[in-house]
């Protein structure tokens, strides 16, 4: 076992889809609620004074979980993903290193920091319109920036390198992986 991979586990749907990695400790919580079902065990134990348990390195959620219905957090990465991570000024799709968010109108001009006046741009598009509106700038907006009313899907993205042997079953078939 590669360094801490025992610290952590993967969360499965009910259905067995990923969801994401949680401490063992959460997951442990979860199972002595009857939340979810330990589909893989580590080698490693953890002990009290009474028993021994072996560390979870799956777990299935036993029910369907429903999202609750509220507003979409306002977030750099929120922002970036309502733009699906390109510059509403050039169009180019970047990763996350490379994009800013930028003020449709300035904050030196009374523009708030909210859903309606941030966009994500380019590194190169933020200094070209630079502390102007885009049409002073002369540039324009590919699309109006608005609330979303959906939260953006989060893909869970797991390095091979990085993987635990007792997760392979259950990311191969979802494309999560990535060398």
């Amino acid at each position: 076992m590669k360094g801490e991979d025992h610290t952590r586990t993967l969360l499965l749907s009910r259905s067995y889809e990923p969801l994401r990695v949680i401490s063992w400790k959460r997951a442990f919580t979860m199972l002595t609620l009857g939340k979810v079902e330990v589909v893989e065990e580590y080698d490693r134990s953890v002990r009290s004074c009474y028993l021994v348990f072996k560390m979870p390195a799956v777990v299935r959620l036993l029910d369907a979980f429903r999202r609750h219905r509220r507003p979409v957090r306002f977030s750099r990465v929120n922002v970036y993903a309502r733009d699906r991570y390109r510059c509403q000024y050039c169009g180019v799709r970047d990763s996350l290193a490379n994009l800013t968010f930028d003020h449709v109108i300035p904050r030196s001009r009374g523009g708030k920091t909210c859903w309606t006046n941030v966009v994500t741009a380019c590194v190169e598009c933020n200094h070209r319109k630079s502390n102007r509106t885009p049409a002073e700038a002369r540039m324009r907006l590919r699309k109006e920036p608005i609330q979303p009313r959906w939260v953006p899907a989060v893909t869970l993205r797991i390095s091979l390198r990085s993987v635990p042997e007792a997760w392979t079953d259950y990311l191969y078939w979802t494309g999560a992986l990535s060398p």
